[in-house]
């Protein structure tokens, strides 16, 4: 949930609580699929479980603030595949399959989208999950509905008509949720600080500067970490580090003398975060840079110090991905038809366009 205990209190649940819970309702969507007569064999079902159990394995500290700080664009899900990879080297091969599976790789396509699709048990799993403990009560799906009604057509994932409301339901507790929770601004602003505070600090200590951290998060700020050199050394540290690194290490850099360093964590640590306001148009140019000038002269900085507390960017929402992974639904005639054109809600449609705002944050002294 990244910084999201910070607008939403009971927001602690972790990864291995997710894990956990994929794995039973991957369990359940295998014993619903066999009972309709679709056939799963021993080694596939141990695959699955393995997949989703490993999933997000490759996720750092406060998520993905990490892909984009002390790392450089290396995404959770490469991680994660590396952690198999290495996982299936010391299980003598074991986990082959359920690399496949994960990868996409494996020819029979409907075990691939019960892992990474459009109505796949990390998303059954997540969207309830995160309702429950965020207490947001639009993201609470039926997902036990949405399980019963999975069958398979062709190696393809199809829902049955009966499940249509349930899908619907689904696709619109999805958007609500993503604007609700994961891209609340609070939270956003808050991600971004943090995303801030470790390029800083990469920064300072890769120019000479001795900053007091953990081993772990020490060798992130020493190297610059890419794919190609994401060693088994490099995953090793990786797997060492969570967010109690991260937050003890800002409760040093806290009275750093740097004051960009010091600030930005002050900010995080006694939640006196940046104002930020989020549009429906492109921020204008004039507005951003009235902002920096006025914090560079108040503060004495360089225009690329002030840049870290005063910028702009974009943030993007689509419920459901026409193009990638359909959910498709077979009715009763076994005819089988896009859940666009199958519902009778006019929202569907429109949810399955991406919709882009636009931010712009500062300190709260500019206002």
């Amino acid at each position: 949930m990244g910084m999201s205990y910070l607008v939403y209190p009971g927001a602690h649940h972790t990864r291995f609580h997710h894990a956990i819970g994929c794995v039973h309702l991957m369990q359940q969507a295998v014993n619903v699929l066999r009972f309709k007569g679709v056939t799963i064999s021993s080694n596939e079902e141990h695959a699955l479980y393995a997949a989703i159990l490993l999933h997000d394995i490759g996720h750092g500290p406060f998520s993905h603030a990490m892909e984009n700080s002390i790392v450089d664009n290396v995404s959770h899900e490469e991680i994660s595949l590396l952690f198999m990879e290495r996982l299936n080297e010391e299980f003598n091969g074991t986990l082959t399959l359920a690399i496949k599976i994960f990868k996409g790789d494996y020819h029979r396509n409907f075990l691939c989208q019960l892992i990474s699709g459009q109505l796949d048990m990390d998303r059954a799993d997540y969207l309830k999950r995160d309702s429950f403990y965020t207490g947001v009560a639009e993201g609470n799906i039926n997902s036990e509905r949405l399980i019963t009604m999975l069958n398979v057509v062709d190696d393809e994932l199809v829902i049955e008509e009966k499940g249509i409301y349930s899908v619907e339901k689904f696709i619109v507790a999805r958007r609500l949720m993503y604007w609700q929770v994961y891209l609340h601004k609070t939270g956003l602003v808050a991600e971004l600080l943090l995303i801030r505070v470790l390029k800083r600090a990469k920064e300072l200590h890769q120019s000479g500067r001795s900053l007091q951290a953990s081993d772990a998060l020490l060798y992130f700020l020493d190297n610059k970490i890419s794919i190609e050199n994401f060693n088994n050394e490099t995953l090793d540290v990786f797997s060492q580090l969570d967010d109690y690194d991260i937050i003890s290490a800002m409760k040093h850099w806290l009275h750093d003398e740097d004051f960009v360093l010091g600030k930005l964590c002050e900010m995080i640590i006694n939640r006196n975060l940046l104002k930020i306001k989020v549009k429906s148009n492109k921020i204008k140019e004039k507005h951003l840079e009235n902002h920096i000038n006025t914090f560079m002269v108040r503060h004495a900085i360089s225009r690329e110090e002030a840049e870290y507390f005063v910028f702009t960017g974009s943030i993007s929402n689509q419920a459901y991905q026409i193009k990638n992974n359909r959910i498709n639904v077979l009715f009763k005639s076994g005819k089988i038809i896009d859940i666009v054109k199958a519902s009778d809600h006019l929202n569907i449609k429109t949810l399955s366009k991406p919709v882009t705002k636009y931010y712009i944050c500062y300190p709260k002294e500019l206002l």
